[in-house]
């Protein structure tokens, strides 16, 4: 569908395209008659202000970009919700990119993000080694950027977290707890900093009870999907490993993982224990309902937009890290309940 704009107001009213510009802002300077021809016009014509266009001439435009790493599970959907929450009461506009778990996406959604002139950008990154140049430019160009739950370690960015390192030890050790002490990793790509923040938490709590841990068996290095946690649990079947729990990078792989277990005649959790990190709606709606840390992803989503919004109003304030709490939620799939 073609957009009528104020040239073509003008060519329909044989007169300047600038005196039709003036006459839509009620300019003064402008005859009460021109007007009223003006007006007729763009209601005849169903002419429809561009927002943006009229916000760049005063150079911004009052849109935010958002660059989230998937779609496919109700987390990033979750937070861009808090965001928006915060923003559009300030007027402004979110525009969301789905970078698809690939490095060479996120940077091109960076590179559409500059073309439609963001006033700021808010990210959670695919890969927290790629990309780093990038971001480094638009640091020093001044455009604001926040950053959540995936960070880009290492770069001073305001930023809005969990930790991941506490929160993955404390679940870890509940299952310690609850009897069990032959637990498996099922560890996130390590170009994800958080993977490595786990991995970390899962071998500490497990040094503090003393349970040797052979990283080559006991951790199991993997993508993101529900077809990678499938394929993992069949290599730990496989394998003849003697296993009673597994801790997942997130509900996305542990679901996975459960029901290719299920499948392959395991029972859970009296067989197996499983329990994650994510604690999005998916954890609930599975059976068993699964064990999880469960970040407040609105919350996240609103600190992030807050943040953001300090940096547009003053690029030279403190780049502030916030940490929210995530609540480690015990269920039927660990088979311990709080």
């Amino acid at each position: 569908m073609k957009h009528v704009t104020i040239k073509d107001i003008a060519r329909h009213l044989s007169i300047s395209a600038s005196t039709v510009s003036r006459a839509l802002v009620n300019d003064k300077n402008v005859r009460k008659e021109t007007k009223e021809k003006v007006l007729n016009a763009a209601r005849e014509l169903n002419y429809k202000p561009n927002p943006v266009a009229t916000n760049l001439k005063y150079g911004h435009s009052n849109t935010v970009g958002v660059i989230v790493p998937e779609m496919v599970t109700p987390f990033a959907s979750t937070v861009v919700s808090g965001i928006q929450s915060v923003l559009y009461a300030h007027g402004i506009k979110v525009i969301v990119a789905d970078s698809r778990e690939n490095p060479d996406m996120e940077r091109e959604n960076l590179r559409l993000m500059e073309q439609f002139m963001v006033d700021g950008i808010i990210v959670s990154l695919c890969s927290y080694r790629k990309n780093r140049e990038d971001y480094l430019r638009l640091q020093k160009a001044g455009m604001p950027m926040v950053f959540y739950d995936r960070i880009p370690y290492g770069l001073d960015v305001p930023q809005v977290l969990v930790d991941d390192y506490r929160k993955s030890f404390f679940l870890v050790e509940k299952l310690i707890l609850g009897g069990r002490e032959k637990i498996v990793h099922i560890q996130g790509p390590e170009d994800i900093y958080n993977s490595k923040e786990r991995l970390k938490g899962y071998m500490d709590a497990m040094a503090k009870y003393k349970i040797p841990v052979n990283e080559s068996t006991m951790v199991i290095r993997t993508g993101m999907t529900f077809d990678d946690g499938a394929e993992a649990a069949e290599r730990l079947v496989g394998s003849g490993m003697d296993f009673d729990a597994i801790f997942a990078f997130t509900d996305t792989l542990a679901i996975g993982v459960m029901n290719r277990l299920r499948e392959l005649g395991k029972r859970i959790p009296d067989e197996v224990a499983i329990a994650s990190f994510s604690g999005t709606e998916l954890s609930t709606i599975v059976y068993p309902k699964l064990t999880t840390v469960e970040p407040p992803l609105f919350q996240m989503g609103e600190k992030a937009a807050e943040l953001i919004l300090e940096k547009i109003k003053n690029p030279a304030c403190p780049n502030r890290k916030e940490t929210v709490n995530a609540e480690i939620r015990m269920r039927e799939s660990s088979g311990i309940r709080d």
